[in-house]
């Protein structure tokens, strides 16, 4: 009996996390937002140290510091290097930043150099009170 139980309580988290996992179209959209994509030299030093940090696994983070917003998406570690990333979207919403982006694998022409590789971004903007929201 316990057992079924639980196959409905985990059911029914999945039921619900899917139920919250609806997607933002650009319908909410107020306005595209600029950025400037970072060269890890432009990168707050506070910032990047945390990246490195944490770079060998995925992650999305987000900073703040004087009239600025910073956010950097990581796709983790790859097989080599040669990987791009580009931003598919960014724009404000009434109750957010949407911020979209996707990671471009290494083209086949391409001399790839074996070695794992962390792809990240990191985007300057314009400092907004919004949470931001990754695509």
């Amino acid at each position: 009996m316990k057992k079924w139980k639980m196959a409905g309580l985990i059911i029914t988290l999945l039921f619900m996390m899917t139920a919250c996992s609806v997607r933002v179209g650009s319908e909410g959209k107020v306005r595209d937002l600029d950025f400037t994509v970072l060269s890890e030299e432009e990168v707050p030093e506070e910032f990047m140290e945390f990246i490195l940090d944490k770079q060998e696994q995925a992650f999305r983070f987000t900073y703040t510091s004087g009239e600025y917003l910073y956010i950097a998406v990581g796709y983790g570690q790859q097989e080599s290097g040669g990987y791009s990333i580009s931003v598919s979207d960014f724009f404000l919403t009434e109750n957010s930043i949407i911020l979209d982006t996707e990671l471009i694998g290494p083209s086949v022409s391409e001399d790839l150099v074996m070695a794992p590789s962390y792809p990240f971004i990191v985007i300057k903007t314009e400092k907004i009170e919004q949470p931001v929201m990754f695509r």
